[in-house]
């Protein structure tokens, strides 16, 4: 399952979602399923996240095991 912590470091930096996802070219709620692990983001998506919210992407993102 991949994990994230979109929402916290969303939060770190007073991004809304609609903000964050007006950023990495996504709409709200995309942001939003990110967060909740209902959606995992493309590459680029990934990459454009880490690059805003300032992180590695290995820091955003990574696959627990179940």
């Amino acid at each position: 399952m991949l994990k994230n912590r979109v929402k916290e470091l969303r939060a770190r930096y007073g991004f809304t979602q609609s903000e964050l996802g007006k950023q990495v070219d996504v709409t709200r709620q995309t942001i939003a399923f990110i967060e909740k692990g209902e959606f995992s983001p493309s590459i680029t998506l990934s990459l454009k996240l880490a690059k805003v919210l300032q992180v590695e992407i290995g820091d955003l993102f990574w696959l627990e095991e179940e």
